[in-house]
């Protein structure tokens, strides 16, 4: 069997006979041909102050992070009645594509609380019933 290789330099077809083929030994080594790879030398890096400048940027955005508040968690007794206006105003929020947590719904209260004025905040507290603190009986 033939086969054809090609000559880069000349364009010529070379003819090459098979290597007439020997039965191995256990102890004839077998040799790999593997390519020539040759080393690269890695281009030398522009000494820059880049890492410099970016560990300080983010030092400075840690800095400036504000770090989350400490949360409190706190029970509360409540009218039924009002309880339930907190799944209807969950429920509102829904169908405005919001969903929110009763606890959001209670922060939100307060900061609209805050945002009034004393005779509106008056108003307001005045027409809560008072009712008393602490857990409710069971039945």
């Amino acid at each position: 069997m033939t086969t054809k290789k090609t000559d880069k330099t000349a364009n010529v077809i070379v003819n090459q006979a098979p290597a007439a083929a020997k039965p191995l030994s256990k102890t004839t080594p077998v040799k790999v041909s593997r390519p020539v790879v040759k080393a690269v030398k890695p281009v030398a890096k522009k000494a820059t102050s880049a890492p410099v400048e970016t560990a300080k940027v983010e030092k400075a955005l840690k800095a400036k992070a504000v770090k989350k508040p400490k949360v409190v968690r706190d029970s509360f007794t409540m009218p039924q009645s009002e309880y339930q206006k907190i799944a209807e105003i969950k429920a509102l929020c829904l169908k405005a594509g919001l969903q929110v947590k009763k606890s959001e719904v209670l922060r939100a209260g307060v900061i609209a609380l805050c945002a009034m004025s004393e005779a509106q905040l008056n108003t307001a507290l005045s027409r809560l019933d008072k009712i008393k603190t602490g857990r409710p009986n069971k039945h």
